[in-house]
């Protein structure tokens, strides 16, 4: 799982609402993994980021070079633009899981996917 996509997740377990996010990581296996720098890509998804979310999952893997947000003219900002490229795209977590902060509910990654699946009764309707 990428952490674009932990960025992107929140829990719909019934009764959390809008307080399902930031789902807290915990990782047991993590790889860096190269991937193509698409300056433009990237560009779009500044607005779009969740930084406290980013933040906090970045603190708990120990990266380093993390902007702490967007910077002025990041659009033309090229090291800042492969910063957020790396953190977003490349590290990836194997292994581990995802907690609600407000239910608790723990949702497990495995082989670099979170499995977000609720049981009925657990679901919101």
């Amino acid at each position: 799982m990428k952490l674009l996509t932990h960025n992107l997740l929140s829990s719909h377990v019934r009764g959390v609402g809008s307080r399902g996010i930031p789902l807290r990581l915990q990782a047991t296996e993590v790889r860096i993994k190269s991937v193509e720098f698409n300056r433009e890509f990237v560009t779009r998804l500044i607005p779009r980021v969740e930084w406290e979310v980013l933040l906090e999952a970045a603190d708990h893997l120990q990266l380093v070079e993390v902007p702490k947000g967007p910077v002025e003219g990041y659009e033309q900002d090229e090291t800042f633009l492969r910063k957020m490229h790396h953190v977003l795209l490349e590290v990836e977590v194997l292994e581990g899981t995802l907690q609600c902060p407000e239910s608790g509910r723990m949702f497990p990654i495995s082989h670099g996917i979170p499995n977000m699946l609720l049981s009925s009764e657990e679901a919101e309707t």
